[in-house]
């Protein structure tokens, strides 16, 4: 009987001590889980370690089936290093080391056990950015090894509990006879980690740069150059752009970033595209003077070049509306106690919207700021693209049906004074056929910087479709003294409130005005009217009220 249970042990030890010399590395293969549910559709994560070191990846990666840009991470056991490498796109990766985060991991080592595909598991607790993260590892394999970076230094982990609802745990345990290639670093471009991060950033989205630091002031001799055109003295900058396809489910932003070049005021500013679609456009009014735009009337006297859609015309299609502070950067020197000045304004706005209209399109992109300074502002315009970012409808037809905002200002054209008239502003629009739960996108603004202006007044808009009102609401904004540190030449009074802190009809120095996203429902094929009408103030003296108000219809297939 000893004889049987020596030759018993001494096979296991056998078996024991070749299973050790033969495994030179596992694969772990890792499911996700969410409230107790499997993630379905999931990209399997592989975990691949050795005695020296291990690579965190995926089967698409594997499989060379992944999207760009892809992420891999290698931890090296004796030197403890995290490496992260990312695949930017084909043949352009980079790499970057930490020698520290590893050691850097505090953990409160536990007494629970559970048993993991027959492996007993040791728990340890650590809390990352307020989430509390449950490690579960096992020091039985003799191996090391994680699907993510915490934990890699205990032991082989098996499974991470997030917040104790979402899961990560090992389905599988493979023993690999030889150390696989991909358990190697690569020879690739090493950069600091601050560096890694943004290129990994970037190459996440399609950036379009429309414009860099560009002056936008008054001077009677603006020059073009082959790529900016300016018009109406320096105030208006026009480029054409390019677009790429933008898939359905994309996101598109737009962003400004402005600062002021000498003007101490708060002016509106406006991103557009110039339509090109009819015989005429806003361009040629740019190129050839306002006189050129088709006018619209409302019999009050008054003709307004541009602003509304005709047979042969299309008004400027609104991308974002903004307004610059009182003079960030230029009169930071304005010193006030416990106050640090902002040393720009960045504005960004969705416009997702309005892919139909960039997708795939060769289009011109302008920017206005109305100011009558020669140094005036400087400002840089991008637009950036994001895929698989936004599950909301998309629009997929757009229609620009009016646009008051005065563009041209600096070259005579009218401000939007028409809504002293009962008629305010009134256009017909056709409905096409084949589509479904229309949207108007109507942005408005009001303008009258003295007390009794309507930039200081509450003033309701009504938006009517074939002369029934369909929306109504008094747009006004009461958080601009939450941008006191973008405004430091803004005037000071005895109440003790500063300009820029004032409520106003729906903007504030150094913010962007939102649109908003009004439903007309299922317009019938054919003709239909629109009109826009505001309570316009009085002029005193040679002040006088102005609304600058944008639209355009969106509809579904």
């Amino acid at each position: 009987m000893k004889k049987i249970l020596f030759t018993c042990f001494a096979f296991c030890l056998i078996s024991l001590t070749f299973a050790q010399k033969t495994t030179k590395a596992i694969k772990v293969t890792y499911q996700r889980s969410s409230n107790g549910k499997i993630i379905p559709n999931q990209d399997p994560l592989f975990l691949y370690t050795s005695k020296d070191l291990s690579l965190i990846t995926t089967e698409k990666i594997i499989q060379q089936k992944a999207d760009f840009p892809f992420e891999q991470t290698f931890v090296a056991f004796d030197s403890k290093t995290i490496s992260q490498l990312a695949n930017l796109k084909a043949g352009k990766s980079i790499l970057n080391h930490d020698a520290e985060a590893l050691g850097k991991q505090k953990f409160e080592l536990t007494d629970e056990t559970k048993k993991i595909l027959n492996f007993t598991c040791k728990k340890a607790i650590t809390t990352v950015n307020s989430n509390k993260i449950e490690i579960w590892y096992t020091n039985e394999l003799g191996l090391k090894g994680g699907p993510s970076v915490l934990g890699q230094d205990l032991g082989l982990v098996l499974e991470t509990i997030r917040n104790g609802n979402s899961s990560m745990t090992a389905t599988k345990i493979e023993n690999l006879k030889t150390i696989p290639a991909i358990l190697t670093l690569p020879k690739v471009s090493e950069v600091d980690q601050l560096t890694y991060k943004d290129l990994l950033w970037k190459s996440r989205f399609v950036n379009i740069s429309v414009f860099d630091k560009e002056q936008i002031h008054f001077v009677g001799d603006a020059k073009s150059n082959d790529s900016i055109f300016r018009y109406a003295s320096g105030t208006v900058i026009v480029r054409k752009v390019k677009f790429p396809e933008i898939k359905k489910g994309s996101s598109v932003y737009v962003d400004v970033t402005q600062q002021s070049n000498g003007d101490a005021y708060d002016r509106t500013g406006s991103v557009f595209m110039i339509p090109m679609d009819k015989k005429s456009s806003f361009l040629d009014g740019l190129k050839n003077g306002v006189n050129t735009l088709p006018v619209y009337e409302n019999g009050n006297g008054k003709k307004y070049q541009g602003v509304v859609a005709t047979n042969e015309y299309t008004p400027l299609l609104e991308l974002m509306r903004f307004f610059t502070p009182f003079g960030v950067k230029h009169f930071n020197y304005l010193q006030q106690k416990n106050k640090v000045w902002q040393d720009s304004v960045f504005y960004r706005q969705d416009i997702s919207s309005l892919q139909p209209k960039l997708s795939n399109q060769e289009v011109y992109i302008g920017m206005f700021i109305g100011n009558y300074d020669a140094g005036g502002h400087k400002a840089s315009l991008n637009i950036s693209i994001h895929q698989g970012e936004d599950n909301n409808r998309k629009g997929d037809f757009i229609l620009p049906l009016f646009n008051t905002v005065n563009v041209m200002e600096m070259a005579g054209q009218e401000y939007a004074t028409m809504f002293d008239n009962e008629k305010g502003l009134e256009m017909t629009f056709d409905a096409p056929e084949g589509y479904k739960n229309f949207k108007l996108s109507y942005t408005t603004t009001g303008h009258g910087g003295w007390d009794n202006g309507d930039e200081f007044l509450q003033k309701k808009n009504s938006i009517l479709i074939d002369g029934k009102e369909v929306f109504g609401f008094t747009p006004w904004r009461t958080d601009c003294g939450s941008y006191r540190l973008s405004n430091p030449a803004s005037g000071n009074f005895g109440s003790g409130l500063s300009s820029s802190d004032l409520s106003r009809s729906n903007w504030c120095p150094g913010t962007t005005t939102n649109p908003n996203l009004i439903d007309l429902g299922n317009l019938s094929p054919g003709k239909h009217t629109i009109r826009v009408s505001i309570p316009l103030g009085k002029p005193e003296g040679t002040s006088s009220s102005a609304w600058n108000v944008s639209g355009f219809l969106i509809g579904e297939r």
